[in-house]
C-alpha cells in the first residue's frame, strides 16, 4: 500500500503495533490465572507495597491510567477473590486495597511471568539497548504530553 513508507518511519505506528503485540504477550503470560495486564500489574504493585495498603487513585497515577480503569480492575480482582478493599479510616470517602492469600500466590506467579518476559527482552535486545529504547520512548511520550 502507499502508506507503507510512512508507517515504516512512524514511531507512533511502531509503538501502537508493539503495544498491541505486548497486550497479546501479557495475556498469554497471565492466561493461566485469567488476568489481563492491568490486573497483573495491580497484583504485583500491591504485593510489592505490602503490608501497606494502597489507594486505587495511587494505582491510577502510577500506571498512568484512569481511576475508572482501576475501578473496573479492582472489581474484577475482588470478584476473583484476589484482593479486598477496606474503608480508609483517615478518609471514609475512599478505600484501601490489600491482597488476599490467593492474591499473594497469584501475584508471585505474575511477577515470575513478568520477570521471565523481561529476561527474554534483555536477552534479545541487550540490557543497554533496552535501557536506551526505554529512554527514547519516555522522551517521545513527553513530547506527546506537551501537545
Amino acid at each position: 500500500m502507499r502508506i507503507d513508507a510512512f508507517l515504516e518511519q512512524s514511531p507512533m505506528f511502531a509503538v501502537n503495533r508493539a503495544a498491541r503485540r505486548f497486550d497479546v504477550l501479557a495475556a498469554h503470560a497471565m492466561k493461566a490465572d485469567g488476568l489481563n495486564f492491568l490486573e497483573g500489574l495491580t497484583l504485583a504493585a500491591l504485593f510489592f507495597d505490602e503490608p501497606t495498603p494502597v489507594k486505587p487513585s495511587k494505582l491510577a497515577e502510577t500506571f498512568s491510567t484512569t481511576r475508572g480503569n482501576v475501578s473496573h480492575c479492582v472489581s474484577a480482582l475482588e470478584a476473583k477473590g484476589l484482593l479486598h478493599r477496606v474503608i480508609d479510616s483517615a478518609d471514609a470517602r475512599s478505600y484501601l486495597l490489600g491482597l488476599t492469600a490467593a492474591g499473594r500466590r497469584t501475584a508471585m506467579r505474575v511477577i515470575k511471568a513478568l520477570d521471565k518476559l523481561q529476561a527474554e527482552f534483555e536477552h534479545e535486545a541487550g540490557k543497554e539497548k533496552l535501557h536506551e529504547a526505554l529512554h527514547t520512548l519516555r522522551r517521545l511520550e513527553a513530547v506527546a504530553e506537551k501537545k
